[in-house]
């Protein structure tokens, strides 16, 4: 059988600002872990900046000194886009509200919701929480009222609130024209 021969892309995969990243996130400095590693600051600076391609015996020992697998350098990560147009409409309840669902259906770790609210569309009349760790509110146009079990804000374009996903809260839009909120659902 015959091989398909394969010509090579010429784009090569960017592994240095991954090893960075983990490096960081351990707070080692690049000079702990060129002395761990058995390597010079400086190639491993070039490595990290993508500017020189480490051997396979000295990837594999930044990765042993990373306490990372060599296969997470590799992995393209997984991106996906959700265009406003084509953005689920939702119903968490209320009147005078068109919700949004701007993140994936299939994402579990956070939701962003944006709502165009009628003026002087309002929440439920009783106060409800969301199954969520965190909860943050953010206003792009008009004014919003947020109630809390112990407080109302009074909120305009430019701020931002964040409170506990399960702090029974409701909301209004208190002037005649419409306003525009992104929620955040941290999960």
């Amino acid at each position: 059988m015959k091989a398909l021969p394969v010509e090579p892309t010429g784009s090569s995969i960017k592994i240095g600002s991954r090893l960075r990243v983990a490096r960081q996130g351990q707070r080692l400095t690049i000079d702990q872990v060129a002395e761990m590693a058995g390597l010079t600051k400086g190639f491993l600076s070039r490595v990290e900046r993508d500017l020189t391609s480490p051997s396979v015996a000295t990837l594999l020992t930044l990765c042993e000194v990373l306490s990372i697998e060599v296969g997470e350098l590799f992995t393209v990560p997984e991106t996906k886009l959700v265009k406003l147009e084509a953005a689920p409409r939702i119903s968490l309840g209320g009147e005078g509200i068109i919700e949004q669902l701007l993140t994936p259906r299939t994402e579990r770790r956070v939701q962003l919701i944006r709502a165009e609210i009628a003026p002087h569309g309002a929440g439920e009349a009783e106060l409800y929480s969301m199954d969520c760790q965190v909860e943050v509110l953010h206003v792009h146009s008009g004014h919003f009222t947020l109630i809390l079990s112990e407080e109302r804000m009074e909120l305009q374009a430019g701020d931002t609130v964040t409170f506990p996903g399960r702090e029974p809260h409701s909301w209004i839009n208190p002037s005649p024209e419409p306003a525009v909120v992104t929620w955040t659902l941290v999960l």
